[in-house]
Formats: structure tokens, C-alpha cells, sequence
């Protein structure tokens, strides 16, 4: 059988790139309309024109509205597990994993329109009752569980609390990154690295043991 030439595959893959950078395209310039202008300004038409394609690119990329912030969703899902797993994040100990989540997290609203993007969407869903709630309650319970066992594993290594519960622990730092974050969305203004390192000196010094005092 004779293999086949660079010439006959390359086409192909041209065109498979060609596909995967418009998307990436339109997925950006979707997360760029949400960002500066809110989630009632997304249509097809604001889509093409901020990411200088044409509306029927984007609806047959999508599909709807619905497909389009779906795709949101993952994409900014995907971009923030990459980031996590190139910090190594999973395999430090619990109490340094769970710090450096917070950290990570607080940091990333400096990323403006990727922060504001998904923050918009939440509040949209939550508000409006949508059926996007589903994606986002399905990616924090992910979240709770991730920080859960990181929790469980410093309470193992001896760096964290033994009578701080586990799943109460997760929620609290939830709500905490979730709180100010929409701080944030609502008085970008705030100074959020002076939050960021005032809420981490708080967390290692609620959750960490104290090896100073007696019995410790």
C-alpha cells in the first residue's frame, strides 16, 4: 500500500485548523461582547462583528444562542483546568492546594474579560432562572469536591485542623471566592490583590495547625 503523500493529509488539516481557529475566534469575541457589554448583547450579529466574521459563521458554528454560551462555558472551563494542572495543583499538599486554588482564582480576575464573561453568565442564569443553571451547579459541585479533597488530604498530612469538617470547609472557600468575585463584577474598582492576600493569611490561619500550641 503505498502511504499516503503530505500533499493528499494536508488539505485536510489545513482545513481542520482552519475550522478550529474560527471557533476559537468566535468563542473569544463572544467572551469579549459578555465582558464589555453584558449577556443580553450577545447575538450572532455582535459575535461576527467583534470577531470580524459573518453572522451565519456563528450560527452554524452554535446553532443558538444556548449552543453558543454552552460552548463559553467549556471553553473558559478548559482554559482554567490547563492552567491548574500546569501549576501541578493536585499533587501538593492539601493545605497548599486549597491556598493556591484561592490564589489562583482571585488572581484571575485581572483577565478582565474572561472573569466578567463568566461572572455575567452566572448572574444571568441565577436571575432569569435559566436553564443554564445546570452547567454551572454541575461545575461547582466539581469544585466543592476538588476542595473537599484537598481538605481531607491536610487534615491526613497533619497541616490541617482535624475538627474542621470537610465538606463545610468547601463550601466556605466557595462562597468566598464566589462573594468576591461578584465584589468584584460589581465595583471593578475594589483592590482585590489586598482581599486576595488578607483572605489567604485568614484561610492558612483558620484551617492550619498551629504547632506552637499545646497538644498541637
Amino acid at each position: 500500500m503505498t502511504a499516503p503523500t503530505c500533499r493528499s493529509i494536508s488539505p485536510r488539516r489545513s482545513q481542520a485548523k482552519r475550522r478550529g481557529d474560527s471557533e476559537q475566534g468566535l468563542l473569544k469575541a463572544a467572551i469579549a461582547v459578555m465582558g464589555d457589554k453584558g449577556v443580553g448583547a450577545l447575538t450572532f450579529d455582535e459575535v461576527g462583528r467583534a470577531g470580524g466574521f459573518s453572522r451565519g459563521l456563528a450560527s452554524q458554528r452554535f446553532g443558538s444562542k444556548r449552543g453558543l454560551i454552552e460552548a463559553v462555558l467549556a471553553h473558559l472551563y478548559q482554559r482554567q483546568e490547563a492552567k491548574l494542572a500546569k501549576m501541578g495543583i493536585d499533587h501538593l499538599p492539601g493545605l497548599d492546594a486549597m491556598l493556591a486554588y484561592v490564589d489562583f482564582c482571585l488572581r484571575d480576575l485581572s483577565l478582565k474579560g474572561e472573569a466578567q464573561a463568566y461572572l455575567r453568565l452566572l448572574s444571568s442564569a441565577v436571575a432569569d432562572a435559566s436553564e443554564l443553571r445546570s452547567p454551572f451547579a454541575a461545575q461547582h459541585a466539581l469544585v466543592e469536591r476538588r476542595l473537599e479533597a484537598w481538605v481531607r488530604k491536610g487534615q491526613d498530612e497533619g497541616a490541617i485542623r482535624p475538627e474542621i469538617a470537610p465538606e463545610a470547609a468547601a463550601m466556605m472557600i466557595g462562597c468566598l471566592v464566589f462573594g468576591l468575585s461578584m465584589q468584584w463584577l460589581v465595583d471593578p474598582e475594589t483592590d482585590v490583590d489586598a482581599i486576595r492576600e488578607t483572605s489567604l493569611a485568614t484561610l492558612r490561619l483558620s484551617f492550619g495547625v498551629d504547632d506552637r500550641r499545646p497538644g498541637a
